[in-house]
């Protein structure tokens, strides 16, 4: 069963909240990203705490869940992208990574 999409608001009040109090997951695929693009694994996490989701969420079919895209820049000016989920309400899993 698929749960129900948030705004764009909602799943960063969900983000911000998992990074205080609940887990944040990082898939295997993500952290192999990361190191393939050159992502520094603590300019990933700054993009968790401080990034915005610029886009509107993803169906994932396969997973039958949403996806959401934090986007952020690091100081050095660098734009990433980090693909997120919530598979439970207070649990982030951190899917992929991408360079924009």
């Amino acid at each position: 069963m698929v749960r129900d999409c948030l705004s764009k608001a909602d799943a960063l009040k969900r983000l911000r909240n998992c990074l205080e109090d609940g887990i944040v997951e990082y898939h295997d695929h993500f952290e192999k990203r990361c190191r393939e693009r050159g992502i520094d694994l603590q300019d990933a996490q700054r993009a968790l705490q401080k990034g915005t989701i610029y886009r509107e969420p993803e169906l994932d079919i396969r997973f039958q869940e949403w996806r959401y895209r934090v986007e952020w820049t690091t100081p050095e000016g660098q734009a990433i992208a980090l693909v997120i989920a919530f598979p439970e309400e207070y649990e982030t899993l951190a899917i992929t990574a991408l360079l924009l």
